[in-house]
């Protein structure tokens, strides 16, 4: 059985084995065999560059239906503050959360609210000292999952604070049981996601055994329902209980500069994020205190299941936060309960290539060796992202050195000028031999 869940799946029909997706992986996760894409299930982190950039659109992003809802006698909506900048010429957020309610929520804990308090827990637990700086934030799903499997150094600067979507729903579910007196198992709490990596967060987190958020509906899926609700003329209800800090989680920086501390790196782009992490790792960057990466290019605006451009995205949500507060959630005394993670951020080795050092070493040597027979050229046309991989498929079994083109276009020549060699090809010793 497999033991990793993955909201980033492959449609085959669709793949037309072209080498886009695996130039893109950051880890190195896709490979093109006979000419289909395969996803490396082990080493996906579900950052969702693979469906950014298929032209044949055969990625994609699972995600749970709107109907899931009525499996609860009580329905919480939990919207990310990204869903507030999809709205063209909205003035005032209490329209969307209204608008949530109408289309089947009892109610609408909103996630901005959370990163309020996890932005508070930050600054304490930075001000006490207990945290190895530079901090690494959490808050991006699929950027803990790649220092969890590529940078494992870094993994003790990851800041083990729930993500405001974790903590939101931990924190509306024992408030919406206290109020209606139902049991936790009757009430559901529904991510209003941006990308697919929240999801894989929901399915199988590694922050704690099991999340306290029951469903992740796409921000692209509701999209039209909620437009529709907004627009009906239902009285608009005050819900909004968040400020500018919250709203500001959205975009990248937003999380960073939260903290009032000017030592802070923020980058955003898979790309990008690598070049900070390998620089991390190297302590090329040390003067830094905290650093906020996002997989998606913008930030969260930036997911690959929202509907708008992530910069206007981002510019509707600079017009939203001008007319809010600074913020409307702090934390009186203690974290609370549930805040924080229930296990350490431990390395997943996965790319490891044998558990025993000796044979491991042996691959190794094999690989550096493999890897000086190709050319060099990265193009992908072999099916692996780069000739250094290649080099790992043959040494695990699972490619042929012949593979690479350049190679076999050499085996090919070889054969020819050895046919040629004979004095004429098989195939014109016989038409010689019929004109006889």
């Amino acid at each position: 059985m497999n033991q990793f869940f993955h909201s980033v799946t492959l449609d085959k029909e669709k793949c037309m084995g072209c080498t886009n997706c695996i130039k893109r992986c950051p880890t190195e996760a896709i490979r093109v065999r006979a000419g289909k894409a395969k996803i490396i299930s082990e080493r996906c982190i579900d950052c969702g560059e693979c469906i950014r950039v298929c032209p044949h659109h055969a990625k994609k992003a699972k995600s749970d239906s709107l109907d899931m809802i009525r499996d609860f006698a009580y329905k919480i909506a939990l919207p990310a503050p990204t869903l507030y900048g999809q709205f063209n010429n909205l003035d005032d957020i209490d329209i969307v959360l209204t608008g949530l309610k109408n289309i089947g929520f009892d109610e609408v804990f909103e996630v901005s609210s959370s990163a309020e308090l996890v932005s508070e827990a930050t600054r304490k637990l930075m001000q006490q000292g207990k945290l190895k700086k530079p901090v690494i934030s959490s808050a991006c799903p699929a950027v803990v999952r790649l220092i969890r499997v590529r940078f494992p150094d870094l993994c003790s600067h990851v800041l083990q604070l729930n993500s405001p979507m974790e903590t939101a729903a931990r924190l509306a579910k024992r408030e919406a049981a206290r109020k209606t007196g139902l049991p936790r198992g009757q009430i559901g709490a529904f991510f209003i996601t941006p990308c697919p990596a929240k999801v894989t967060a929901i399915k199988m987190p590694i922050s704690c055994k099991k999340s306290e958020v029951d469903g992740a509906i796409a921000i692209s899926e509701i999209y039209p329902k909620l437009t529709a609700a907004m627009e009906s003329g239902k009285p608009v209800e005050p819900l909004l209980h968040s400020g500018i800090i919250g709203v500001g989680w959205a975009s990248s920086g937003g999380e960073a500069s939260a903290l009032l501390n000017d030592k802070y790196l923020a980058a955003d782009g898979i790309e990008n994020v690598i070049r900070v992490l390998e620089e991390l790792e190297d302590e090329k960057i040390r003067e830094m205190d905290f650093i906020e990466l996002n997989a998606c290019s913008g930030g969260c605006v930036g997911g690959v299941l929202c509907v708008e451009n992530a910069y206007v995205a981002k510019a509707r949500l600079q017009r939203l936060r001008r007319y809010l507060p600074v913020s409307q959630n702090h934390i009186d005394g203690k974290l609370p309960v549930g805040m924080q993670w229930q296990k350490n951020l431990l390395f997943a080795p996965v790319l490891k290539l044998s558990d025993d050092m000796n044979e491991a070493l042996r691959m190794m040597a094999e690989i550096d060796r493999i890897q000086e027979e190709l050319p060099g050229l990265d193009c992908g046309s072999c099916g692996a992202p780069t000739c250094r991989a290649l080099a790992e498929d043959i040494v695990r079994g699972f490619a042929k050195k012949n593979q690479c083109i350049f190679i076999l276009r050499e085996e090919i020549k070889h054969v020819a000028d050895a046919l040629s060699s004979m004095g004429t090809f098989p195939a014109q010793a016989d038409e010689e031999e019929k004109k006889r």
